[in-house]
């Protein structure tokens, strides 16, 4: 952890702020006709990926973090835990369920993920961008049958629901954007 001051803000760096780590999104120095300047800032918290709006004055001191980025592998999941194999030294790392959040829906046993350390705290999990599953699952055509460009629900191996078109039946494999929850194409 390194002292800086808030003047030297910018977007990409990892600060503490009340023991919570944040991304700094975007900073401004505002000015303002008969004010004190200060600079404004929008943080994303690494645990919740919420994102605040906070202003600090100029010459603030702040915390700056250094996080490590670890490549990870998923093995299964240990009672409420999630247990993961890190790539890089081949320790098992359990990581909570808090942690993983709604990113479970697209957990499969092997997939290979990024993870952000602080210490040997684990802040948050980053999912490929895409990854190709299987349908295991697809609601009934009737109701949607005679609708044009229609979509059905499509329930894939590892329990994510996603919009799929219609010609996509249950055995296929079909590549899926994760950040945005979308189909993407058949594979």
């Amino acid at each position: 952890m390194t002292m800086t001051t808030s003047n030297q803000i910018s977007p990409g760096m990892m600060l503490s702020v009340d023991g919570k780590i944040y991304r700094v999104e975007s900073s401004v120095k505002v000015t303002v006709a008969k004010g004190v300047p200060f600079i404004k800032t929008k943080l994303k918290n690494l645990t919740t990926e919420e994102v605040v709006e906070k202003n600090f004055k100029l010459n603030q001191p702040v915390q700056e973090v250094s996080l490590n980025e670890r490549k990870l592998e998923y093995l299964y999941l240990e009672g409420k835990d999630y247990l993961f194999l890190d790539v890089g030294n081949l320790e098992q790392i359990l990581i909570p369920s808090n942690i993983i959040g709604d990113k479970v829906n697209y957990l499969k046993e092997g997939t290979e993920l990024k993870a952000l350390f602080y210490g040997e705290s684990i802040f948050s999990i980053e999912l490929p961008q895409f990854l190709e599953l299987m349908v295991v699952k697809t609601e009934s055509l009737e109701a949607n049958a005679h609708v044009s460009n229609a979509n059905k629900l499509a329930i894939l191996e590892t329990g994510a629901k996603v919009e799929v078109p219609m010609f996509v039946e249950t055995g296929d494999i079909v590549k899926i954007d994760t950040h945005t929850n979308e189909y993407i194409q058949r594979v």
